[in-house]
């Protein structure tokens, strides 16, 4: 049950990624390298080279079919430049029917509302089409650009996490958040 995977929204494209994206995402990473990195896992050099990202797509390919993962890539109308990503990962179904999202946005694309609206497309894809209850996030308390989008996304703070994740080497706390399907209803096995 997967219907479309490609979701529009405005002057956006928000799509499953497949293997052909490595050269794109790669770029993309490569651009924001600096700017992610206080957000982020210390990554290994691998993440940041086609090559790279061509094992990762082989591995990612894999999960989406296996419905235990979904990557999307951000692009803007008229553009093959990847803007951001969007990452559901930790899918589980019965009884629980949720999962944790991640993301991440161009520098030069923030400010825009791009993530907003491309995260909002995103979950209503998980809840419409993959039928999940609940979608959480978590955010580092300094990162006042992401508690906006989530917030504005219709996440609601449920607790704080001490030394969450270990982040661009360090482990840090994080605000737990949460976003509920109101209209979810039981899938039928």
């Amino acid at each position: 049950m997967q219907r479309s995977s490609t979701l529009k929204v405005d002057e956006l494209t928000v799509r499953l990624v497949t293997n052909k994206d490595a050269r794109q995402i790669a770029s993309y990473y490569q651009r924001n390298k600096q700017f992610l990195q206080p957000w982020e896992p210390l990554r290994d050099p691998a993440f940041f080279t086609v090559e790279g990202w061509e094992r990762r797509l082989t591995q990612l390919a894999e999960l989406h079919k296996h419905q235990l993962a979904y990557y999307f890539v951000i692009f803007m109308e008229g553009s093959e430049e990847v803007c951001g990503v969007i990452n559901f990962s930790n899918l589980v179904r019965h009884p629980f029917y949720a999962c944790h999202v991640g993301y991440s946005l161009d520098e030069k694309c923030q400010g825009k509302g791009i993530m907003r609206r491309a995260l909002n497309a995103a979950i209503r894809w998980m809840f419409d089409v993959q039928q999940f209850h609940r979608v959480m996030a978590a955010y580092i308390p300094r990162n006042k650009r992401s508690a906006a989008v989530l917030k504005s996304a219709g996440f609601e703070q449920e607790g704080v996490a001490r030394e969450y994740l270990l982040i661009n080497g360090r482990w840090e706390d994080h605000i737990l958040t949460a976003r509920i399907n109101p209209d979810w209803s039981q899938p039928s096995q």
